[in-house]
This record gives C-alpha cells, sequence and structure tokens, in this order.
C-alpha cells in the first residue's frame, strides 16, 4: 500500500478510459513526440559518414557530401512511401501489420521482431549520444556517462508512464529549440562561408592509420549514414494518437519531418566537410561546428544542450512505439496479455518498463559509445522499411483501386531501395556487431510462435 502514494507522486491520477479522446495530439505536438527520433539522428548521422571516409585519408572525405545527398534522396523516397502507408491503413499502418495482412503471418512477426529491437536499440543509441553531447561541452563527466544514461532512460520511464498528452506538453519546446539551434548553425555556417571566412585547416591523418579507398569502404560510409532514416516509420504506426482527420494530420506531419530531417542532415554534412571538421574522440562533428560558427560562448552552450535533449528525446519516440507494437502483438497472442493492458494514465505501461530495463541493458554492456551500439543499429529497421513496403505493393495489386500502378510502383521504388540499403547494412557492417540482431530476430519470432502455442493449448 505504500507504494500508492510513491506512484501517484511520480506518474499522477488514474485517468478514466472516457479521456482517451482528449489525450490524442496535434501536428505540432506530435512533430515532438513522433518525428524526434528521426530528426535527432542530424546530430550523429554525417559524423558516422565521415568516421569511415577519414580511413582513407583526407581524398576519400570529398565523398561525405555525395553520400548525405544519396541519403536526403532515400529519405525523400521512404518518406513518400509511409504516406501512402497512413492514407491506406488510417488505424495505424505499422509493418507489423501491413506486412501481416498482406505477405502473411511469418514475414508479419519477422516485421514485427525487427521493429522491437530496432526501438530498444534506439533508445540505447539516443541515449548514448545525448551523454556524448553533455561530455563533448563537459570532458570531466566522461567517465560517469554509464550512470548518466541510466539516469537518462529512469527519466524517460517515468516521464511516458504520465500519458502521452503530457509527454508532448514536456518535450514539444525542446524540439523545436534544437530544430532553431541547428537552423542557426547551418545559417551561420553558410553566410560565413559566403562572406569568405577563413576555415580551420584540415587536420593531418597518420599514413600508418590509412587504409586503400574502396568501392566496400564508400559503401561502410553511406550504411553509417543510414542511421538518418530510423524513426522514419513512427508517425505511421501511431496514426490513430492523432486528432481527426487522423490520416490528414499524420500525412502533414510526417511531409514536414522528412522536408526538416532532409535539410538539416544535408545542411551539416556540406558545412563539416566545408569547415574540414574530423571526428575526434570526446568531441562530435556538431560541436565543432557550432563553435567554429558561434564561438564558444552561450549560443554553443544552447545549441549542446538542445543537441543533448533531442537526443534524448529520439529515444522518447520508441517510448510511443515500443508499447503500441508489443500491445498488437499481444492482442493477436504473440506477446503475453499484460503488454495490451492499459495503465493507470492510459499507456501501455508495461511495454515502458520493459523497454526501459532492456535498454538500460544495452548501455551497460556497450558501455555507453554510441559508436559501439550503431552498427546494431539500422539492420533491423530497414528490414521492416522493406517488409512493409513489400506488403503495399502486394496491398495495391490486390484492390486494383483506380491509381493503383502509380501507388504500387511508389511503394515498390521504396521496397527496392531498403532492400538494397539492407544488404549494404548486413554485408558491410555483419562483423562489426549487427550478427547479434541477425540472431536476436529469428529468436524473437520463435518466441512469437512458442506463447502463441501455449495460449492456444491453455484455450483448448
Amino acid at each position: 500500500m505504500a507504494i500508492t502514494p510513491l506512484k501517484r507522486l511520480f506518474v499522477g491520477s488514474p485517468l478514466a478510459t472516457a479521456q482517451a479522446k482528449h489525450e490524442r495530439l496535434g501536428k505540432v505536438a506530435a512533430l515532438a513526440i513522433f518525428c524526434s527520433d528521426a530528426l535527432s539522428s542530424v546530430a550523429y548521422g554525417p559524423e558516422e559518414i565521415r568516421i569511415f571516409l577519414a580511413l582513407a585519408g583526407a581524398a576519400a572525405l570529398s565523398f561525405s557530401v555525395p553520400i548525405a545527398l544519396a541519403i536526403t534522396l532515400l529519405i525523400a523516397i521512404v518518406s513518400t512511401s509511409y504516406w501512402q502507408t497512413i492514407h491506406a491503413y488510417p488505424g495505424g499502418g505499422g509493418a507489423y501489420t501491413v506486412a501481416k495482412e498482406n505477405l502473411g503471418t511469418l514475414p508479419g512477426l519477422i516485421a514485427g521482431a525487427s521493429l522491437l529491437v530496432g526501438y530498444v536499440l534506439t533508445v540505447a543509441v539516443s541515449v548514448a549520444a545525448g551523454v556524448a553531447a553533455i561530455t563533448s561541452a563537459f570532458p570531466s563527466l566522461y567517465p560517469a556517462r554509464v550512470w548518466l544514461g541510466i539516469l537518462c532512460v529512469t527519466f524517460l520511464c517515468v516521464v511516458n508512464l504520465r500519458g502521452i498528452r503530457e509527454t508532448a506538453q514536456i518535450f514539444a519546446v525542446p524540439t523545436y529549440w534544437f530544430v532553431v539551434g541547428i537552423a542557426v548553425v547551418i545559417g551561420g555556417g553558410l553566410i560565413h562561408l559566403g562572406a569568405g571566412g577563413s576555415v580551420p585547416e584540415l587536420p593531418s591523418i597518420p599514413s600508418t592509420a590509412l587504409v586503400p579507398l574502396s568501392t566496400f569502404l564508400l559503401l561502410r560510409a553511406f550504411a553509417a549514414g543510414c542511421t538518418a532514416l530510423t524513426g522514419i516509420e513512427a508517425v505511421a504506426n501511431c496514426v490513430q494518437a492523432f486528432r481527426p482527420p487522423e490520416t490528414r494530420n499524420a500525412g502533414i506531419t510526417l511531409i514536414w519531418m522528412a522536408a526538416l530531417l532532409g535539410s538539416m542532415f544535408m545542411g551539416l554534412a556540406f558545412l563539416t566537410h566545408a569547415f574540414n571538421l574530423l571526428p575526434l574522440e570526446g568531441e562530435t562533428l556538431v560541436s565543432q561546428l557550432a563553435a567554429q560558427v558561434l564561438g564558444r560562448g552561450p549560443l554553443y552552450l544552447a545549441v549542446q544542450a538542445s543537441t543533448m535533449i533531442i537526443l534524448l528525446l529520439a529515444a522518447n519516440t520508441c517510448y510511443a512505439g515500443f508499447p503500441m507494437l508489443s500491445s498488437l502483438l499481444a492482442k493477436d497472442g504473440y506477446l503475453p496479455r499484460q503488454f495490451a493492458s492499459l495503465g493507470d494514465r492510459l499507456v501501455y505501461s508495461n511495454g515502458i518498463l520493459i523497454l526501459s530495463g532492456l535498454s538500460m541493458g544495452l548501455l551497460i554492456a556497450f558501455q555507453g559509445d554510441t559508436h559501439s551500439l550503431l552498427p546494431l543499429y539500422a539492420l533491423g529497421v530497414f528490414l521492416s522499411f522493406t517488409l512493409s513496403q513489400l506488403g503495399m505493393v502486394r496491398r495495391w495489386a490486390r484492390l486494383r483501386h483506380r491509381g493503383w500502378v502509380h501507388h504500387a510502383a511508389i511503394n515498390l521504388l521504396g521496397a527496392i531501395v531498403t532492400a538494397i540499403v539492407l544488404g549494404v547494412v548486413g554485408v558491410t557492417r555483419f562483423t562489426e556487431g549487427a550478427w547479434m540482431v541477425v540472431l536476436v530476430i529469428p529468436g524473437l519470432v520463435l518466441v512469437f510462435y512458442t506463447i502463441r502455442r501455449h495460449y492456444v493449448e491453455m484455450a483448448r
């Protein structure tokens, strides 16, 4: 009984089920909740590209801008595909639902397992990157990075247990603060270059550490930068969390997200190359660029603070997606039924708690290192992308509505592109840790079938 007052203090008083419709979000709030994962990736996506290119020396760094341009085009293709998914599945067209209805149960479960793994990894990566932004500004905190990460996950867990509308109210301002901060850095950098301002010399790279420039290395850099696409599917997964008209509001939010993500990613990739910046241990590229453009005064600290907060908010996107997907799997009998139960604040509390625990375990296992976690990051996400788009192609071909060929072509293009990226990520990052994801996804599917069999036998 003593737990109840403490629970009320942190989580709040219970909400009546009839209040659920009042917990829905408008476009501005939804952008903060569902798109923070995708938007935050600009803080480390361009950096990952240059980390790999730097292995081949200064000449290879010139490929960073073309690679970033290819990724920006990929963002446009995948976003357009998911815009169609939103309108085809107004009840929420996540990869699990689309693949299960159009490709069959097994592809649906593979997509569901891929997304669950992706959500857990996203929380771990985003929190680790957010802590890296803190330690870039305050290097003395670097040894405590794991504990800082655990503290951040705990905070996210408590906030999300309070309900989706209250979460949006807490996190909306920091998201737009980050967007404005990056816009100031990009705008200031372009003005500096346009005015003929000086740029630093490219740091020397020891020749003994260089590797030959090869197609494989370019593909590794491309695969690393593709982490920018993680989180694009969140809006399509949570259409029913929007205020009516749900599909229209979700579609507009997705367009806003794609435009912001593409422009920020491309802008940062161009400027980090133009300013001859190289990744440094203990300081991110965004930190270096902001210092060059704004100096290390109050504006710089404001940008670093917003970067830290948006990276933590990126993890918050998963606190909307993971519990929702878990509840769908539970309703179909593939996860314990407790995952389908709403908590006192009309959120799926059990999914939130499990997500937090798994993410903390990853932070401890990988010592809060973003670069070590990233190889595990994109494989499951692009697998779910591909299955979702193939499912949409099958749906258009089956229903044959007016203009179905045009719609099917868009989703087919999305499926082909994401399948290619999936292959590139799988091959280039397999030995770096992606093999773990390859093992975990079939293992999860086996768990789904085992739980389903248990419920069928119980019913019998």
